[in-house]
């Protein structure tokens, strides 16, 4: 009996500790995706929808940049347009602006407080990961790295406090929004972007002035009572033209032979008519 309990109590061991090691291996990935999950709820009450009882991502990024935008993460990068610099290189101060990947569906915005490397910078964000089992905790001068293949920032990994390291996931990036006036050109890109969208109306309002202008004029049924159609008074002239072409052809043969014979017709009685019956020869 003894025997049997102990062995009982062997399998239970052994059993207890394979499940820990699995659990060990599946915690990161779990404690990323239940991040991400929070994640998806980053607004506060400045107009940035519901509020939470712990601190999101977008009233810090605020606070610590600047950078006077409201609303979702995912939102800051448009609203940027315009209003602030915005570029692909980092710089202290800046705000990294994530765009909604997997169960982050509603963004995240983070300030950039240090520059290591071309490749490395440190953040100072909120609400990313959850620390003593709590959400919304601020953490500072935290590791993020540009994975992209073209080092443009366009991917990065960022640290992952539960489990003290970068995270696996490589979150996608629209770039860096600068607090300051954006440059010349990328105003008037977004102006040209705002004006272009206007002239696809134009051809639906050419088309369609003739007919109002029409209907205001009210034309009734007969408005083509008296015009000649096209084929009669095309065939007018042509039918008058070759009687014209005629009379101007023979009058220049049959008028001399008129005169002629007038004149010859006199000539015997007549002597100066004789004189130029002679010349005419």
């Amino acid at each position: 009996m003894k025997g049997l309990t102990g062995k009982i109590a062997a399998l239970a061991v052994s059993g207890a500790v394979w499940g820990s090691a699995n659990v060990a291996q599946a915690a990161p990935a779990a404690l990323q995706a239940a991040g991400a999950a929070a994640m998806t709820r980053q607004q506060d009450a400045d107009g940035d929808s519901d509020a939470l009882p712990y601190l999101q991502c977008v009233p810090y990024a605020r606070q610590v940049s600047g950078i006077g935008i409201y609303g979702d993460a995912l939102t800051w990068w448009d609203q940027a347009a315009g209003r602030y610099a915005r570029g692909r290189q980092p710089r202290v101060g800046a705000v990294m602006s994530f765009r909604p990947y997997g169960g982050m569906e509603l963004g995240h915005v983070a300030a950039v407080s240090r520059i290591i490397d071309s490749r490395t910078v440190l953040l100072r964000h909120a609400n990313w990961s959850p620390i003593n089992g709590r959400r919304g905790q601020i953490e500072k001068d935290v590791r993020a790295v540009d994975v992209s293949p073209e080092n443009d920032w366009s991917e990065v990994r960022v640290w992952y406090a539960p489990i003290a390291d970068l995270g696996t996931t490589r979150w996608p990036v629209n770039g860096f929004i600068y607090n300051e006036k954006p440059r010349k050109n990328e105003r008037l890109t977004v102006l040209a972007s705002a004006e272009t969208a206007t002239p696809a109306h134009a051809p639906l309002m050419a088309r369609t002035e003739p007919a109002r202008s029409a209907a205001g004029r009210g034309i009734g049924a007969d408005f083509l009572k008296g015009v000649i159609p096209e084929s009669r008074a095309a065939q007018t002239p042509a039918s008058r033209r070759p009687a014209r072409q005629s009379l101007a052809t023979s009058a220049p043969r049959t008028a001399p032979a008129r005169a002629t014979s007038t004149r010859l017709a006199g000539s015997d009685s007549d002597p100066i008519g004789r004189i130029i019956a002679a010349r005419m020869r």
